[in-house]
């Protein structure tokens, strides 16, 4: 009556990828979900859930992904669909897209920057327009 779907590994693992310090990893990648960098890209990442490039991490490349932490380095064009978090020690250089950007005090946040607003909120702020013209 009540079937319950058992859960794969990764389900219960929280879905998240780790590429370890002291790795370098020269090519592209693809991921469907979280995703730490604690190592070295030189390539571009894309990713429909979370990046989080660690204090030792680094990257070097094209980004697409939902949410970013940034605490190490990176270089090239990122799109974040919602927030990117640049943290104390951090240094990004380059092109940022993103929906909300928060920078810490102390980073060094050499890029240009365009802020666009997720689709959703696009969407309810075209109702409410609407709504009001009515």
């Amino acid at each position: 009556m009540f079937d319950k779907k058992t859960k794969s590994y990764t389900d219960l693992l929280g879905k998240t990828n780790r590429i370890v310090e002291g790795t370098i990893i020269k090519g592209d990648i693809v991921s469907p979900a979280d995703f730490r960098l604690d190592g070295h890209l030189i390539g571009n990442f894309e990713s429909k859930g979370k990046l989080v490039i660690g204090p030792a991490g680094s990257l070097a490349g094209d980004v697409q992904c939902k949410n970013c932490d940034i605490e190490g380095k990176y270089k090239g064009k990122i799109q974040v669909a919602e927030l990117l978090n640049v943290k104390l020690k951090s240094s990004v250089q380059g092109e940022v897209v993103c929906g909300k950007l928060s920078v810490e005090p102390g980073a060094d946040f050499s890029a240009s920057c365009i802020m666009k607003p997720n689709s959703k909120s696009n969407q309810l702020n075209e109702s409410s327009v609407t709504e009001k013209k009515a």
